[in-house]
């Protein structure tokens, strides 16, 4: 009796203490640190914010989209045309190779796909670099046929398009820099003079709206919808620009939210992707790491990476903030919810 008492505590306490390790969160390094210039940063992330490691050892990492359904974060490694699959639950895994050019010729020195963005239906869509074209999965299969959605204007070939955000009208606005071409700007592959910004609609009709940046990069609308934000990652005039949608869904001539080119010299990265929280902050990877915007353009703080930062994207719960820098993949927890969550 005494023996089988024993052996039932045992297995009681192993059940108990297992199934309190079992719930623990996991514990990642963290990397960086957290700048702060203005008080209101205070609101968005907490005295104690830290940025985790999650991952790391990628060439360039990129184009970071949660996925809901599957609780997971897909982002690409651009250099070696793959999308990686991350997990809280199943850590790292190669989801896609080749992500964003076909045929066995490289393309230059960023052939994969960049931006990833989840459409209405779930569907997967690609800013792909190599094919120079912006395609859609069904679904998050990454083993589904791909739907060519745009690869030129006017009978002339896109360049690369880099990086894209939804209008909830479904109006898919994207960038196409000459980034994926093996020249950039003075490939003779290149067929449009510019470097634009376009909407393409759910029907399939392609409109130019800008063609005044010389390198426009990520880009993001406010929670409303009614400004168009777009970073131009260029080092003599490293920003980025806010725009007015008209109702029609075109763009005013836009003015300068932010001009960070004063960083270039001594940070490492340019403005590239960004996303909006639901208060209409506005985070930017740029020259150091993330800056954070609130919506008049006052500089509150900075997510401090250390490394030249490429992308960001919400996720989990609308809280977190997961981060591409470089060879890294990183998270901050927030005090904020990213806008449509």
């Amino acid at each position: 009796m005494k023996l089988r008492h024993f052996a039932s505590c045992s297995i009681l306490l192993l059940s108990i203490f297992g199934a309190s390790l079992a719930e623990s969160p996991k514990v990642y390094p963290t990397f960086g640190k957290i700048i702060r210039l203005d008080p209101r940063l205070d609101a968005i992330l907490p005295p104690d914010a830290q940025l985790e490691k999650l991952a790391s050892g990628f060439e360039w990492s990129e184009g970071p989209v949660w996925v809901p359904k599957e609780e997971c974060l897909l982002f690409s490694d651009i250099p070696n045309d793959s999308i990686m699959r991350w997990s809280e639950k199943d850590g790292l895994s190669l989801f896609m190779k080749p992500a964003g050019q076909s045929g066995a010729v490289r393309r230059g020195t960023e052939p994969g796909s960049n931006g990833l963005l989840l459409d209405a239906k779930g569907n997967l869509v690609l800013c792909q670099h190599g094919d120079r074209q912006i395609a859609r999965l069904e679904g998050t299969n990454p083993k589904s046929m791909q739907t060519v959605l745009s690869d030129s204007y006017q009978g002339k070939r896109l360049n690369s398009p880099n990086d894209g955000a939804f209008k909830s009208n479904g109006d898919l606005y994207f960038t196409d820099p000459p980034y994926g071409l093996k020249l950039a700007e003075k490939d003779p592959a290149r067929e449009l003079p510019y470097s634009g910004i376009f909407r393409l609609t759910p029907q399939g009709e392609l409109t130019l709206l800008n063609d005044k940046l010389t390198f426009p990069n990520g880009l993001a609308f406010s929670p409303d919808e009614t400004k168009l934000y777009v970073a131009q990652s260029d080092p003599k005039a490293a920003l980025w620009m806010v725009y007015d949608v008209k109702p029609d869904g075109t763009l005013s001539e836009g003015k300068v939210f932010f001009d960070a080119t004063q960083w270039v010299a001594t940070e490492k990265g340019l403005p590239d992707g960004l996303k909006v929280d639901a208060q209409g902050n506005v985070f930017a990877t740029a020259p150091g790491g993330v800056f954070i915007f609130a919506p008049d353009g006052t500089h509150l703080g900075t997510i401090a990476t250390g490394e030249a930062t490429g992308n960001c994207a919400w996720g989990d719960d609308g809280t977190s903030l997961y981060i591409n820098a470089d060879m890294y993949l990183g998270r901050v927890k927030t005090k904020t919810r990213g806008a449509g969550w």
